[in-house]
């Protein structure tokens, strides 16, 4: 299946020298992508991404990615606008590679033969940075509204020891 935003860029057009891209997605991309994060709108969604060859057979990519999203609050579903500005680092690594374990390193993503879809991997990017809780300005909850009690667990009776039962059968001879 083809992503939403598809960029696909054959590696052997990257060169030692790097190459700089910039993505652009249009509106029926903002519209697939929007629809897939479950939020109402994306209004811009730009990535300007400078790609540079990496020790074993990966590429290194660095830039920004800027968007303009709207998303539904938490507490009264008023759509809110936010416009985010991010860094991007990313890593793309050849099929069978090991990713890399440590938690600062660049998000990592497979090359697939010889291509890499720079639009998903930025879709991707857009998806994490999205607020999780979105809240209108001056949005609150109600007053006296609190969450349910936890139910309590239900506590099944006391199985009979194995044991107890030996010991019955031994009075009752």
């Amino acid at each position: 299946m083809t992503p939403e935003f598809h960029r696909p860029l054959v590696i052997g057009r990257i060169g030692s020298g790097g190459r700089r891209e910039n993505l652009v997605a249009s509106e029926a991309e903002r519209a697939a992508l929007a629809e897939r994060f479950g939020i109402p709108a994306i209004g811009l969604l730009r990535a300007e991404l400078l790609l540079h060859p990496a020790p074993g057979g990966a590429i290194a990519a660095a830039g920004r990615l800027v968007a303009e999203v709207v998303q539904s609050c938490i507490v009264t579903l008023e759509p809110v606008e936010q416009s985010l500005d991010l860094p991007l680092a990313l890593r793309f690594i050849p099929e069978g590679a090991e990713p890399s374990e440590d938690p600062e390193a660049p998000d990592e993503f497979d090359i697939d033969g010889e291509t890499i879809d720079l639009g998903e991997a930025v879709a991707e990017q857009l998806s994490l940075a999205l607020d999780p809780y979105p809240r209108a300005p001056g949005a609150t909850l109600p007053e006296g509204l609190v969450a349910p009690p936890e139910p309590e667990a239900a506590v099944a009776p006391p199985r009979p020891s194995p044991f107890a039962a030996l010991t019955r059968l031994k009075r009752d001879k």
